[in-house]
């Protein structure tokens, strides 16, 4: 069970506590908070055996989106991966920026940014991955991070972009510590594009939260060069 699964747990403990605490002033019967926790272990159960957690993923989501800053996090994060990847030459296919908007296109997780990893692909096929190629995808998959921190002063968000970084060096046999190194260099260099491309940043996040299409965000960067 995930962390996502916990959490849709925990939130379901809580009101069962809340409402066994209430129960006796509202005259609530005590079988209420019991079958209320039994549905919850079972439907946790169901959504990482049956449904890969995509359920959990979904309402935790759904609740967040309901934080101002939290939507406008995600927004500058996003824009800081579309921005990147044009600057480095990393293709983007498309993007969403709520778990929902990605289920409906058949895409796990929260959303994000959606690379083209063919070169990516086909080099890692072939048992050999320029050093070059490493630093392009570490640069882009750093700068979520790297936008957030510029704009918040931290970031939330970018435990799946650590995640690839961590994923890449597993697949190339080098050491754990050699990862943690590439994603701080990668997101001092992603820090540098985006300080660098400053009058296009904000555009893009408003591009962005209108749900402007991937080509219409990659021609307002492409502009701005």
């Amino acid at each position: 069970m995930n962390q996502l699964s916990f959490n849709l747990i925990a939130i379901g403990v809580f009101v069962v506590v809340m409402t066994s605490l209430l129960g006796p002033l509202i005259h609530l019967s005590p079988v209420v908070p019991a079958v209320t926790v039994a549905g919850i272990m079972g439907l946790a159960a169901l959504d990482t055996l049956g449904w890969q957690n995509r359920g959990s993923t979904l309402l935790l989501d759904w609740i967040a989106q309901f934080s101002a800053e939290h939507r406008d996090r995600i927004l500058h994060h996003e824009a800081g991966h579309l921005l990147v990847a044009q600057k480095v030459g990393i293709p983007v296919t498309g993007y969403t920026l709520t778990a929902w908007e990605a289920f409906r296109l058949g895409q796990p997780g929260n959303g994000g940014v959606q690379f083209d990893t063919t070169e990516l692909d086909a080099e890692l096929n072939q048992g050999k991955l320029s050093s070059t190629l490493i630093d392009r995808y570490c640069i882009v998959w750093m700068a979520g991070i790297a936008a957030e921190t510029l704009t918040y002063g931290s970031a939330e968000g970018g435990a799946g972009d650590r995640e690839q970084i961590q994923l890449l060096f597993n697949v190339l046999k080098r050491p754990a510590s050699e990862a943690t190194q590439k994603e701080r260099w990668a997101i001092l260099q992603a820090k540098t594009l985006l300080q660098e491309a400053q009058d296009v940043y904000e555009p893009l996040v408003e591009a962005m939260r209108s749900r402007q299409p991937v080509s219409i965000c990659q021609q307002l960067v492409s502009e701005k060069n």
